[in-house]
């Protein structure tokens, strides 16, 4: 008899339909085709132990499974269920009338219970595409790929309740969540604030800049002055994730299996902050079966890299054309796959390899030769690209005996929502540009006109940094922003002349 069960694997951030065909025939033997690895070659082990422990058998006939398209290499535990429920149908233990309108996926342990899987909301994205009428995971991911409307997501514990499902038309209770509900339910008190911060206002100036425009920051200072302190209470400012941002993130996380359990929509920004000890492949992904690397687990949050010179320098060089195209393509011989990975470049580093820049008072002192060799380690292409660069120095005591509250993370995130408001409606024609990070040269042109005052102001830096032309696009982009800050429409020598402050890293205006 021959029947077949529909299941899902998951390529690049999507998924695509396979087709478990299971025929069973007089003889002897499981043959099991379609570039299986070997996880799945291994579950003909644990689904005979599962059936045998609900109640079942494995039957002892010749079995054929093919999953289509052959040519695609599956790969993953997710089709244990979804090979067990064939294989029950096929040898008539279980009815099969209605097993072909659902995906079916889920890993099976001996005991009959099902393990969660990876990639469930956007197999439930491609289940509503191609419109089978509901999906049956493991109950881990239910409210995960419950996210999709008008699909009926099942969420079960065990083998027994699929059977007894289709055998028995015993219901299942559909999943259901409020995906706006759960969105828009933000913590109104994050857990790093920026009020618990003592001093350190020109930073959180430039903090509030950054998250306001999308730009990227680095920070320059030495051990103790709190550049990982105010890094991690940057997300507290950043604007709320729009629904179609946080399906997106969700779908990266959900493919490398990092969304929580019973969590459905991710509705705060990612935080990533890797090890310097990182590769090259962990960072923008990839591998022999690509997965989504840091950068893309980042994606519409922060990727925050603590002592950037630490890291290697082959590893830093890759994220070039990332940060310039927001998406990462890993291509093999037989393949190409794209992750998309638009976030927040957050670095910190201190002055050089004693931590202290120029310090008489400083209990280790380095030369400048050895502070421009420390730096050196850092390109200056992708110093480029980074938007705001800000020297961060220690907090004196009085300001750190200081009872008083700084601002709220609350109230500063307001104005970077009002800001970012303004460059939606300034972008709304445009579906690749969302704020002024994402800017391209004719954006810049049409929304950064100077005065002839400005345009002096700005060439004077120019020549006396010797800054590049995208150094030049960059310092526009960050007076853009500023003056969205002010409710400003037009850019004036004010703005341009504080987002010049904010070039401290460039290579001639550093040692002086």
């Amino acid at each position: 008899m021959l029947v077949k069960v529909f299941g899902s694997s998951v390529f690049g951030v999507d998924a695509e339909i396979i087709t478990v065909e299971i025929n069973m025939e007089k003889g002897i033997g499981y043959h099991l085709v379609g570039l299986p690895d070997n996880a799945i070659r291994e579950s003909s082990f644990r689904i005979q132990a599962a059936l045998k422990n609900t109640g079942f058998k494995f039957p002892g006939k010749k079995i054929i499974v093919n999953m289509a398209p052959a040519d695609m290499r599956k790969e993953g535990s997710a089709y244990d269920l979804t090979l067990a429920l064939g294989i029950l149908s096929a040898s008539n233990q279980i009815k099969s009338e209605e097993i072909g309108n659902y995906i079916i996926m889920g890993e099976l342990s001996l005991d009959g219970s099902l393990q969660p899987i990876r990639g469930a909301l956007p197999i439930a994205i491609k289940a509503k595409q191609e419109g089978f009428k509901g999906f049956i995971l493991p109950k881990q991911n239910a409210k995960e790929a419950a996210i999709v409307d008008d699909l009926k997501v099942y969420g079960v514990e065990s083998i027994s309740e699929v059977i007894n499902f289709f055998d028995k038309d015993e219901p299942l209770e559909p999943t259901k969540i409020n995906t706006k509900e759960i969105f828009y339910n933000n913590l109104a008190h994050p857990e790093y604030d920026f009020a618990d911060v003592k001093g350190q206002e020109s930073i959180k100036r430039c903090m509030e800049i950054a998250a306001a425009g999308g730009h990227n920051i680095i920070m320059v200072g030495p051990p103790g002055s709190g550049k990982t302190m105010l890094a991690k209470r940057l997300p507290s400012i950043l604007p709320p994730m729009s629904l179609q941002e946080a399906l997106e993130t969700t779908k990266i996380h959900s493919v490398v299996g990092r969304v929580k359990e019973n969590v459905g929509l991710m509705a705060e920004r990612p935080f990533r902050s890797p090890h310097h000890t990182i590769s090259d492949v962990a960072l923008v992904g990839g591998g022999a079966y690509p997965q989504p690397g840091e950068i893309s687990l980042a994606h519409n949050g922060i990727l925050f890299l603590d002592e950037l010179p630490e890291f290697k320098r082959t590893v830093l060089e890759v994220m070039r054309q990332p940060l310039e195209d927001r998406e990462v393509t890993i291509s093999r011989a037989k393949f190409t796959v794209t992750y998309p990975s638009s976030f927040m470049l957050v670095a910190s580093m201190n002055p050089s390899p004693s931590g202290y820049f120029n310090d008489p008072d400083a209990p280790v002192t380095s030369s400048p030769a050895e502070m421009q060799r420390y730096l050196g380690k850092i390109s200056g292409p992708l110093l480029d690209r980074i938007d705001i660069h800000i020297e961060v120095t220690p907090v004196p005591f009085e300001k750190l005996s200081d009872e008083r509250r700084g601002e709220s993370s609350v109230d500063i995130r307001d104005r970077v929502t009002k800001a970012r408001e303004s460059q939606t409606e300034r972008f709304k024609d445009s579906e690749s540009v969302h704020y002024n990070a994402q800017m391209s040269v004719k954006h810049i042109k049409t929304f950064c006109k100077l005065e002839e005052s400005s345009k002096a102001l700005l060439k004077a830096a120019m020549e006396k940094l010797n800054l590049s032309a995208r150094a030049y696009d960059r310092i526009l982009k960050v007076a853009r922003t500023i003056a969205d800050l002010e409710g400003s429409a037009d850019v004036t020598g004010t703005h341009i002349s504080e987002a010049i402050q904010y070039r401290s890293l460039d290579r001639d205006g550093w040692l002086g």
